[in-house]
């Protein structure tokens, strides 16, 4: 099995607002091969358009979230970079870094920030 690397999580979401967009170009390219039978065609630009229009909600999504998150210095690289959740990556250098003393030292992984109940558990083992 292959391990994508992991991602700064606000790129990753830019990246797929990004992606729906040219999905939503090719969507209605595709409709232009369809141009004899006019709903069809209307049918691929309508789906082109709402694909792009998911993208700018996606985009107004991550911009919301992006202006809460915490700004942080990387100590590996020294740029400044954001960070949502207990733990993410930086988004220059790809170092992991968390903001929970806990988590320190840990080998990364995504898992942290999910409330799961093995989560919870360590939470309650701390205090």
């Amino acid at each position: 099995m292959i391990v994508k690397p992991y991602k700064n999580k606000i790129n990753r979401i830019r990246s797929f607002a990004l992606s729906l967009i040219f999905i939503g170009v090719v969507i209605m390219y595709a409709g232009i091969f369809f141009r004899s039978n006019e709903i069809v065609m209307l049918i691929f630009m309508f789906l082109g358009v709402l694909a792009i229009i998911a993208s700018t909600i996606v985009y107004a999504w991550i911009g919301s979230l992006s202006t809460k998150a915490a700004q942080i210095i990387c100590p590996n690289c020294g740029k400044q970079t954001k960070m949502l959740g207990r733990v993410d990556m930086c988004g220059h250098c790809r170092e992991p870094l968390t903001l929970d003393p806990s988590l320190e030292g840990k080998e990364f992984d995504e898992s942290y920030n999910r409330r799961s109940k093995t989560n919870k558990q360590a939470k309650s083992e701390t205090k």
